[in-house]
Formats: C-alpha cells, structure tokens, sequence
C-alpha cells in the first residue's frame, strides 16, 4: 500500500487562494445604490405650493385701529395702558368686535418676546372674534 505526501498532481488543486472575491461587496453596492435612486426623487417631491413674496405694506393708521404691545417679559399693553391678564383682554376686545366697521388689531411684539406670549395674544383676538390681526414689523435694513 502506497501513500502520497506532498507534491505530485494534487497539489495544485489544494493551493489557498489568496486573492479576495469582491463580487458580494459590487452586489451590495449596486443594490444600494438603486434603493437611493428610487428614493431620492420620493424625499424631494413637496406639495406644489405658491408661497406669497415677502412685501412690506405701510401701515395705515387709523383712530379706530388697536394697537396691542408685548414687551420682553410678556406683559400685553393696549395702547400704552398695561392689561392685567388674558381673560381682561379678551373682555376688552369683544367690546370692540361689535362695532361696525370692526377695528384691526395690530400686534407689535417684542423681538426677543417668547412666542408664546404673542400667542396668546393672537387666540384672544380669536376668542373675541376679532376678523383683522396684523403684526406690525420693522422693514428690512436695505428697503428703506
């Protein structure tokens, strides 16, 4: 009986193979790369929309028109009188729903105020039913 050790005709077929097969990885990539192209257009479709143009219109002032101020600390003014809370205001603003033509109201909040103090502000014109609110701004630096 006669065995072989090493060498001979088998010995090429047990070589290691020291080269790597990259086909798993170009399969990977190529079905990552088709989930972005099906997916990219899906992400970026928004509802077709007409957004209005920044505009600054002049504000028209009128006697009859309400200005109402909130400072920093979120105190609410009627003019350049203090109201002492939400519920006054909105008594104050159901008064002058009632009048015909009703009068605009006419935000002016301070730029570091928190929004929720313009907030509330702007429910109690709603509360009252008060059609016209407005917010009055400073126009921009170069428009004027």
């Amino acid at each position: 009986m006669a065995m072989q050790i090493g060498g001979g005709e088998g010995a090429a077929e047990e070589q290691l193979n020291n080269t790597i097969n990259t086909t798993p990885m170009v399969d990977v990539m190529l079905v990552l790369l088709i989930i972005f192209m099906i997916t990219i257009p899906v992400v970026t479709q928004s509802i077709k929309l007409e957004l209005p143009k920044e505009t600054n219109i002049p504000t028209q002032t009128k006697p009859e028109n309400i200005v109402i101020a909130v400072n920093l600390d979120g105190d609410v003014f009627w003019n350049m009188q203090r109201v002492p809370d939400i519920e006054t205001l909105v008594d104050r603003l159901k008064l002058e729903a009632v009048k015909e033509p009703q009068p605009e109201v006419h935000i002016r909040g301070d730029l570091a105020s928190r929004y929720e103090s313009i907030g509330r502000v702007v429910v109690a014109c709603q509360r009252a039913g008060i059609a016209k609110v407005g917010f009055i701004t400073e126009p921009p630096a170069g428009a004027q």
